[in-house]
């Protein structure tokens, strides 16, 4: 336990939430369990899930270097995805606990 006043690093880090859409052969793939595992060992929160338009959506948050470099893994995907494109946009809404997959919307 620290008994220092002065305030942790920690807490000078930017928070930033963003939606990612990703398009491509992204659906079947295991993209969605790929992208868990990616947020996860990034230390991120959030979600994906498939659309029923073939693009596959996450809501991701966390620090700012954490949630660029999640959407710049997303142009790679997984092992078995051919990533066509990659849009971000802010989202503003309640962050989640943990990271997890969805069903599709």
């Amino acid at each position: 336990m620290r008994h220092s006043s002065a305030p942790c690093r920690e807490q000078y880090k930017t928070m930033t939430m963003q939606r990612v859409f990703v398009s491509g052969k992204v659906q079947r793939t295991g993209y969605r369990d790929w992208a868990v595992r990616k947020a996860q060992e990034l230390g991120l929160t959030g979600w994906v899930r498939n659309l029923t338009d073939g693009r596959v959506e996450l809501l991701v948050v966390g620090e700012d270097e954490a949630v660029v470099a999640m959407a710049e893994a997303c142009r790679e995907g997984s092992e078995h995805s051919r990533v066509d494109h990659v849009e971000t946009l802010p989202a503003d809404e309640r962050a989640p606990k943990g990271f997890t997959k969805r069903f599709t919307a």
